[in-house]
This record gives structure tokens, sequence and C-alpha cells, in this order.
């Protein structure tokens, strides 16, 4: 089976990757026979309160964007540096389909600066995405809740997933659904999928409704429960991603996530480069 396209990619231009490379992502992509790669560059337009035990974990790159009142604040997206970078790499690369990109985090809490981006700029390719929650008046990144059960917080990345679904916030894919399972802890009893069936079904349905595509993401990977359950929602397309943060990972675990996506009932598209559908 030939490799599904990469369509979630991260390099030197999103501001927190530090081995990030277009042109080693490029490389390895060739290496590996993807057909195409998509650079989704972080816009992440929500502040995260770092909590004080973590604020000296940080490492320097996300220590230098941190307030005074323990804030961090994302640096926006050099878009013409970046779509330089594309255009040099795809002269570079004539034999690799090259797509432009961005990945919005909660682009519907920040209408007026995820449109305004969107309308400055023809991408090719927009994921649209979750990191944090509320915390008072703060937002906590999902990754440095610690004071919340994991099934609660789960519950609660779910719900707004579900918002972000609902809205009309201009994005194609929704990417890593699945985000909160990252910080899953090791000392509690292992995730089921089945036990939070109903709120992954809620959310997948509303996304089949919105026409947009899921994400198969293959960092924790995607439970294989979940690509059926978007199957039954009448989801009509599946993207792949590796989130990759480094050449290295591209196209990372994507032979078994392809082996699971065609058991599920979808099926590659009419060119290498499409989505993969039902």
């Amino acid at each position: 089976m030939r490799l599904p396209p990469d369509g979630h990619v991260h390099t030197e231009w999103s501001w927190d990757t530090m081995t990030g490379s277009m042109i080693g992502s490029c490389e390895r992509a060739l290496a590996l026979g993807l057909p195409s790669v998509a650079f989704t560059e972080h816009a992440d337009l929500t502040p995260w309160l770092i909590p004080e035990p973590v604020r000296p974990l940080l490492p320097d790159h996300f220590t230098v964007r941190l307030r005074p009142d323990g804030v961090l604040e994302p640096p926006d997206l050099d878009v013409s540096g970046y779509l330089a970078c594309v255009a040099e790499c795809r002269d570079r690369f004539p034999d690799l389909l090259i797509l432009s990109g961005v990945e919005l985090s909660e682009p519907h809490w920040h209408r007026v600066r995820a449109d305004a981006l969107l309308a400055a700029h023809d991408f090719d390719r927009v994921l649209g995405s979750v990191h944090s929650l509320p915390d008072g008046e703060h937002h906590q990144e999902l990754t440095v809740v610690a004071d919340r059960p994991p099934g609660d917080l789960l519950r609660a990345y779910l719900a707004e997933v579900l918002d972000l679904v609902e809205s009309s916030a201009g994005f194609a894919v929704l990417a890593h659904i699945d985000y909160a399972l990252r910080s899953w802890p090791a000392a509690a009893p292992p995730f089921a999928a089945a036990d939070f069936a109903d709120e992954f079904r809620t959310v997948l349905r509303a996304l089949a409704a919105s026409g947009r595509a899921l994400e198969v993401n293959t960092k924790v990977p995607l439970p294989g429960e979940v690509v059926r359950w978007w199957f039954e929602a009448g989801g009509d397309a599946v993207a792949f991603g590796s989130d990759a943060h480094e050449p290295a990972l591209v196209g990372h675990g994507f032979a078994e996530a392809a082996a699971l996506v065609e058991a599920c009932g979808f099926r590659p598209g009419r060119t290498p480069h499409d989505f993969w559908r039902r």
C-alpha cells in the first residue's frame, strides 16, 4: 500500500519547533515515498497561563515568551518568511507536492484575527485545533493542566472541540481530536475509548454535518474506535497527519494508520494527494 500524504507538519517556522527543518522534512517525505506534504505552521492565537511549578521546566524558547504574570503569549507566524521558504522548497524538490498551510488554534475564540489571517493568505490546507481550555480569566494549555482527573479533562476538551466544529470558523480539517490523551497520566487507569463514546460520537456527528475532514493524527496514535465511529457518523473524508516537529517524524506510523483507516471503510482518493474517502 502506498503511504498517504502527510497533511500536518511543523518546521522551523512554528514558534515551538527548535529542531524543525522544512528542507529536512521534504527530504524525509521523498525518502519515504510520500506523495505530498503540507506544512501547517502554528498560528497559536490564545495566550496560556503557565502554572508556577511548571515554569522552571520550560525550554528556553518558551521561557522567552513568558510574561511577568506567568502568561505565555505565542508570537505571530512570520507568514512572508514562511511562504518564501515554501517557494524555495518547491523549486528545490520538484518531485514532491508541497502544500502551504496553517494550524489555527481555537479560531472560534479569535474570529477577527483568524479570519484576517486567512483573508490575507491563500493557504492550501487549514487545520482547526484546540490546545487549551478556559481557566478563570485565563487559559491553560492542556498538557500542563494537572489538577483535573484525566477523564474530566478529556470530556471538557471534547466539549470545546464541539464548539469549534459547530462554529463557522474557516478550517477544512479537524486536527488531533485526541489531543487530551497526550497528557493522560501513566498512573491513571488506562484510557478506554468506549468510556467516552458518547462525547466522541457527538463531535464526529457535528464534524460530518459541517463537511470537514477528520485528521488521523499518528502522534499518539488515534484510537481505532474513533475512526470507526467517524465512518458510522457519515464522515466523508480522512486526512493523515504526523504532527511532526522534526524531519525524522514526518510520516511516522503512516503504514499502520493507513491500514486502520482502510479497515474502517475509507479508501485512497482519486489522486495520491487527496483525502481518503468512504
